[in-house]
């Protein structure tokens, strides 16, 4: 980690705790520079596109605690499902602190014009956990399995919010469907393709 992930980290930490009572907003960053001891300028050096370089930076160090969680996991006898699974849950599992923090980033990136900086968040966070549970792929295939994890790990992180169940049984009965459902499409991809080919032979 360079020394400006570092500060960038040290700024996050310190305003987490503060997003309860103020939010996502510079007021709420000022006040954490001062808790870490840090001036002004460096908030402006730092994260160049105010809040919203600061939520992004939020779902990057989510992602990395995440990983660090995930180093302990032998995935070896791991179906990918379950792999899957235990990504998006150990994601979760670092958000549990945070719960106020994530409902007020999705708050903020519900605005339509900050869409795509939303979707490029999820699609991050997506990729790492593919890659930890061991696809390398680059033909259209590594697309197609980032996009649909990426509307799992929106539509379950949303649930999540709302699960007062106990043991957050709603979300995790959420997330197996939701897994279920990207299974059998995947697998109606593959006959889909295989009817291609079959085709293409006999032309």
């Amino acid at each position: 980690m360079n020394a400006t992930c570092q500060i960038k980290d040290q700024i996050l930490e310190a305003a987490l705790p503060e997003i309860v009572f103020d939010g996502w907003q510079d007021l709420t960053i000022y006040r954490a520079l001062e808790k870490a001891g840090l001036e002004r300028e460096v908030y402006e050096a730092v994260f160049p596109h105010g809040i919203s370089s600061v939520i992004q930076h939020f779902s990057d160090w989510t992602d990395r605690q995440m990983l660090i969680r995930l180093e302990e996991t032998n995935i070896e006898d791991m179906r990918i499902r379950d792999r899957i699974r235990r990504g998006v849950t150990t994601r979760l599992a670092v958000l549990e602190p945070h719960k106020e923090a994530v409902r007020s980033a999705m708050n903020y990136w519900a605005v339509p014009y900050r869409s795509a900086k939303a979707g490029k968040n999820l699609w991050h966070s997506a990729d790492r956990i593919w890659l930890w549970a061991g696809d390398v792929s680059h033909d259209h295939n590594r697309y197609t399995k980032r996009a649909l994890l990426s509307g799992i790990l929106a539509s379950t992180t949303f649930t999540w919010l709302q699960d007062e169940s106990t043991d957050q049984q709603k979300t995790q009965d959420h997330l197996d469907k939701r897994i279920d459902n990207v299974m059998r499409f995947g697998k109606l991809l593959g006959k889909i393709k295989c009817s291609k080919n079959k085709m293409k032979k006999t032309a």
